[in-house]
């Protein structure tokens, strides 16, 4: 009896594989062009589209992308979106254009999006780092000295100086020659890497000009521009492995992990905030903060937190927040509210979130 009804699950599993495969032959059938991609101009907005992908797998009518990790806003006022799998996109008020390896990028997942002080944007990615100077994409790999082409954090500092955080360990560039740096590993009993005991997830620059690293397994180390200061759980440390580093406008250092939530050090101890049962959820990242000081982040499957210094407030599915996986929030300069992530781009008005699609909701 047993052997039968293992016989009727697999029966089961194959006709709904097979039912699926044919739910993305036919979506794939119904697409009216023979590439990948379209370009279009929707009545209802007047927003040209040129080059989005069609994907049967998007679960809602004109979903921007899968997963957004990254969120950008540059001196032209162009709004900037990194993407999982879809490359990048740029919102210019009028079009919403996407660029792909075709257009000369470099392709892959975007960890990081900064400008310069000459107004060329500069993308992270899993292939490389990425300039883009208003005409054409310039792609910087391993052939040309960085160290490792995976990218998972990347900043300019005060100085423009590139720090970029790779899988293999730390670049720094001068926008000319790449150079590696060896960080100190932080003596550590049990080391739980989620992807490699070398890789650099955040980096931040505190208003001394500090660096901070955040590492996968070894915690947090500092760098003075002489000497590396670890610190670890052992010293108050949330986690060990580090998701995200922000620097906020009061000195305060916020660290969001993968397995003890989110903490803040302000120069002399750590407050682990999840740990003392203020906040749910134990991956944490996607800081921002706004103009009023308040401090935004996000925890897995527990929506999105806003600190205004004394208070944290909870949002998520109440709000109509319909993903459990926040990777990016930011508040450009017209006050839009954005968040990318799980299911692609969402819109919060003060109250509620909204999904953005091609048809918007983009400039009200």
């Amino acid at each position: 009896m047993g052997n039968n009804k293992i016989h009727l699950k697999r029966i089961k599993l194959i006709s709904l594989i097979l039912l699926l495969s044919f739910i993305v032959i036919s979506c794939n059938g119904q697409v009216q062009t023979s590439s990948d991609t379209f370009n279009a101009r929707r009545s209802t907005t007047n927003l040209t589209v040129k080059n989005a992908k069609k994907d049967p797998l998007f679960f809602i009518d004109g979903q921007l992308c899968q997963h957004l990790r990254k969120i950008f806003q540059d001196r032209s006022g162009n709004l900037w979106f990194g993407t999982n799998v879809y490359d990048i996109m740029r919102y210019n008020g009028d079009t919403l254009e996407y660029f792909s390896e075709k257009d000369g990028f470099s392709g892959g997942r975007v960890t990081g999006i900064v400008e310069d002080n000459e107004g060329n944007v500069w993308f992270g990615t899993s292939k490389g780092l990425t300039k883009y100077d208003e005409k054409s994409f310039s792609i910087y790999t391993e052939k040309d000295g960085l160290l490792n082409n995976e990218i998972w954090s990347l900043i300019i500092d005060v100085n423009g100086i590139f720090w970029i955080g790779t899988n293999a360990g730390l670049s720094r560039f001068d926008g000319n020659t790449f150079f590696s740096i060896s960080i100190p590993k932080a003596q550590v009993e049990e080391v739980n890497s989620i992807y490699s005991p070398d890789r650099i997830t955040g980096i931040a620059e505190d208003k001394e000009g500090n660096l901070w690293f955040g590492t996968d397994g070894y915690g947090i180390c500092k760098y003075d521009g002489k000497t590396f200061t670890n610190f670890t759980m052992e010293n108050g440390l949330c986690d060990n492995t580090i998701y995200e580093l922000m620097i906020d406008s009061r000195g305060n250092l916020w660290i969001g992990s993968f397995w003890g939530g989110v903490s803040k050090y302000d120069g002399k101890r750590f407050t682990n905030f999840t740990k003392d049962g203020i906040i749910k959820g134990v991956e944490v990242s996607a800081f921002f903060e706004d103009d009023n000081g308040d401090i935004w982040f996000a925890a897995e499957n527990h929506g999105v937190y806003c600190y205004d210094g004394s208070t944290f407030t909870n949002l998520y599915e109440e709000e109509g927040l319909k993903t459990n996986g926040v990777l990016s929030i930011y508040k450009d300069r017209k006050n839009r509210f954005w968040f990318g992530g799980w299911g692609g781009l969402f819109r919060y008005d003060g109250k509620s979130f909204l999904s953005v699609t091609i048809d918007g909701p983009w400039e009200k």
